[in-house]
């Protein structure tokens, strides 16, 4: 990671920079390298990339406008803990988006759609227990970027992307073996309606797939409270 961004410090601009740093910050949030609660400063980050401050702090900006960092004047800056209030709505556009993505590929009856989204299921029939949590991620990000691909949206999914942080910060604490092989098999039923040409049935599959988000939050806050904001710690709007 330093590497890249050190590179970027070669020969890109501020701002690329900065960006690159908030990929890499987002990530390590979202697969909990950096977890809820934990410190993190501008020197830090900098002494750890090679670069200087300044684009770690437009980066931690960037960040905390996405709900990952709060930053407090004269105190640490430290890795925000999740809002359930924010999963749940990021579940409502998540769902609202691919619904509307399956609804058309599976009306456009396309042969190579059921091609391309079997080779993704098996991958990730190949990486679960094997290759661990953030393979499989991956190709769960794949399987529904390349849904939107299909449907010839794919600039949906960037928005889905960007307002379903708090979501995926839930989804990696639950990605054990048996959701991964529970994904595989909601993936399968949702290949299976698009194969078929059944819009209905594509939505009804991709409604049940996404609605297990409310049951994850259930799970992770009962094994996880100190990760989440209780409703005392909610900044008022």
């Amino acid at each position: 990671m330093a590497e890249a961004v050190a590179q970027l410090g070669e020969e890109g601009n501020g701002d690329t920079i900065a960006s690159r740093v908030v990929a890499l910050l987002r990530e390590e949030i979202i697969t909990l390298r950096l977890r809820p609660g934990d410190a993190i400063s501008e020197s830090d980050i900098a002494a750890r990339y090679g670069i200087s401050r300044q684009p770690v702090r437009e980066a931690f900006i960037r960040l905390a406008q996405q709900g990952l960092l709060l930053i407090r004047p004269k105190r640490a800056t430290v890795v925000k803990k999740i809002s359930p209030d924010g999963v749940r709505q990021s579940r409502f556009i998540r769902e609202s988006i691919e619904v509307e993505i399956v609804r058309r590929v599976a009306t456009a009856g396309l042969p190579r759609a059921k091609r391309a989204l079997d080779a993704i299921i098996a991958d990730q029939e190949k990486a679960s227990g094997r290759e661990g949590v953030h393979r499989f991620h991956e190709l769960d990000e794949l399987f529904h970027r390349t849904l939107a691909r299909l449907a010839g949206v794919e600039y949906a999914w960037q928005l889905i992307d960007d307002h379903k942080i708090q979501l995926d910060r839930v989804r990696y604490l639950t990605l054990g073996v048996a959701s991964q092989q529970r994904a595989i098999s909601e993936h399968k039923a949702i290949v299976a309606a698009v194969a078929d040409g059944d819009a209905a049935a594509a939505e009804a599959a991709m409604r049940a797939h996404l609605a297990r988000a409310e049951h994850l939050l259930s799970q992770t806050i009962a094994e996880h409270p100190d990760y989440f904001e209780t409703e005392a710690e909610v900044e008022p709007a």
